[in-house]
């Protein structure tokens, strides 16, 4: 693997130093972005049912609003249940996109990993093959270490450049739709819990053990 680095020519160490982050982040959100970590199923049910027996404290609020962004969604729904609908439901937007930007984040990043580490490699195969004319201009064409020289640089290069933007690219879409999905599940629960608060729809009676709070 060295030798391969080392072939390729000093265009291979942005290349690599963009695999490394490339990687960092991908193991990184998909960490983060597991349902469970960002909109636990049934959070809106459970905080509902807590509200109506009057079982919500200051403890259990800061619980809550740090343990998932979807907590801190509905915690902001409940800091806000004096205020008319509009307005509240103008306050859990904000809190939504200020979320959604966590959600997204180092995103940006991949997708310039993923733009910019093919034409790093482009880059790499133009040198490479600068360096094959030099060669035939000065010694012709019998000399065939230094032409094999050039041309394995600017392969190595195209090569290494589209190994990182390949995954790159697919895990940035994938994870720009996921983000999609979990805000659509946090805005089902914001609504819901909204609802309850304001008294359009019923509460159902659920067990408070195995509660996410």
């Amino acid at each position: 693997m060295l030798e391969l680095v080392l072939a390729g020519g000093w265009i291979m160490i942005p290349i690599l130093m963009c695999s490394i982050v490339a990687m960092t982040i991908i193991g990184e959100r998909i960490w983060f972005l597991r349902t469970s970590k960002v909109a636990p199923l049934n959070l809106a049910m459970q905080v509902a049912n807590l509200y109506r027996q009057n079982a919500l404290n200051m403890e259990m609020m800061d619980k809550l609003r740090y343990n998932s962004p979807l907590g801190r969604v509905l915690a902001t729904a409940l800091k806000n249940i004096n205020l008319e609908r509009e307005l509240m439901k103008e306050t859990i937007e904000e809190c939504a996109r200020q979320v959604a930007l966590d959600l997204e984040r180092y995103l940006n990043t991949l997708g310039t990993i993923a733009a910019i580490t093919p034409l790093l490699g482009l880059l790499g195969t133009v040198i490479g093959m600068i360096k094959v004319f030099t060669v035939i201009t000065t010694s012709g064409v019998g000399n065939a270490e230094l032409l094999a020289g050039g041309i394995s640089e600017a392969l190595l290069t195209t090569a290494a450049g589209l190994t990182v933007a390949i995954p790159s690219l697919m895990f940035h879409r994938y994870f720009r739709r996921r983000v999609d999905e979990l805000l659509v599940q946090m805005e089902e629960q914001a609504i819901y819990l909204l609802e309850v608060l304001q008294g359009n729809r019923e509460q159902p009676e659920m067990p408070l053990t195995g509660k996410i709070l």
